[in-house]
């Protein structure tokens, strides 16, 4: 039997219809991003349910070594230069996460992958390779890690997937700039991107909350 990892799940009132699975940033854990929930404001006719994972402890090297939860261990802050062994277990176990909500009756294009910071270039990696159609892909303060592999590497079943970039334009964690060359690639590949910046540093703010309400209900209530 798969053990999954551990998550924080808020569901709504009545029977969900969709699934949305948040990935929280370096150091960080499931309840990071559980307060968002109430934030979003969905309406009743679009019950979610969220899942919030725990990455799994790892020493992480720019942190002089010191154990904390982690999509993957980072040497330094290069867009270049990525622990693939990390990310790809990354990868799978977002991919049990997955699989287990298809099971529990949520198609796999009722379900969205989110993330923040290190959880948002998982969302972006794991999303677009994954093998079934998947409804979106949010994607803050975040970069995409091997887009030059990207062409040769990604599902042909989500080509067409709803894709939400957003990001501080004072951002001094990870330079605006690694989002922007990630929405680039994303665009020269004709995937749906849509691109937002806010007058914040390496965080969330109101404005793009509400956005996300609104992208959310986009992609699930005209699909």
């Amino acid at each position: 039997m798969i053990k999954l990892l551990p998550y924080i799940e808020v569901n709504p009132n009545i029977t969900p219809m969709a699934s949305v699975i948040w990935l929280h940033g370096l150091g960080a854990d499931g309840h990071d991003f559980e307060p968002i929930v109430a934030d979003l404001k969905l309406s009743k006719n679009l019950p979610i349910r969220f899942i919030f994972p725990t990455a799994p402890p790892r020493a992480v090297t720019i942190n002089q070594g010191m154990i904390m939860p982690a999509w993957y261990d980072l040497a330094q802050l290069d867009p270049n230069k990525h622990d693939e062994k990390g990310i790809g277990e990354s990868e799978k176990m977002i991919g049990q996460l997955i699989e287990h909500e298809i099971s529990r009756g949520i198609s796999s294009d009722k379900i969205t992958l989110a993330g923040f910071s290190q959880g948002g270039v998982i969302a972006l990696h794991t999303g677009l390779r994954y093998p079934k159609k998947l409804a979106g892909i949010l994607s803050l303060s975040a970069y995409l890690p091997f887009g030059e592999r990207l062409k040769t590497e990604r599902s042909k079943e989500n080509i067409n997937i709803p894709i939400f970039m957003a990001h501080g334009i004072t951002d001094n964690i990870i330079p605006i700039q690694f989002a922007r060359l990630s929405y680039h690639v994303l665009k020269q590949l004709n995937y749906k991107t849509d691109w937002h910046d806010y007058p914040m540093e390496h965080s969330v703010c109101t404005e793009e909350v509400n956005d996300i309400s609104r992208w959310l209900r986009e992609i699930y209530l005209t699909s």
